[in-house]
């Protein structure tokens, strides 16, 4: 049986290690930072009772969202964040759960 990688993680780039505040340290900030923003924003939009407020929470939402991803594919291509593959039998497990929960809801969402 073929093994799996315990992470999915480019080379790491290479970055001083002193007290102060290095590239990875920042960007790890930032990409916090722009993650708290958007769930923020989104939580705007849900509440927002006025369609222009609405649209321009939305734009920056957009805006916050697109500067998120940035951020996250530059620190995974320099090796500064690593993803951990899921083993099959958890994501059959997890399918299971949440197909169980949709079962509960008022209105069933058509058969595929």
């Amino acid at each position: 049986m073929k093994r799996q990688p315990t992470k999915i993680q480019n080379p790491e780039t290479p970055i001083s290690k002193t007290p102060e505040m290095n590239d990875r340290d920042h960007l790890n900030d930032l990409l916090a930072y722009e993650k708290y923003m958007t769930a923020s924003y989104s939580t705007a939009m849900n509440e927002a009772s006025h369609t222009a407020l609405y649209e321009e929470i939305h734009h920056i939402f957009d805006e916050t969202k697109t500067m998120q991803r940035t951020l996250y594919e530059l620190m995974f291509q320099k090796g500064w964040y690593a993803l951990t593959p899921e083993q099959p039998e958890t994501l059959q497990q997890a399918n299971q759960q949440f197909t169980g929960y949709m079962s509960q809801f008022p209105h069933q969402p058509p058969m595929q």
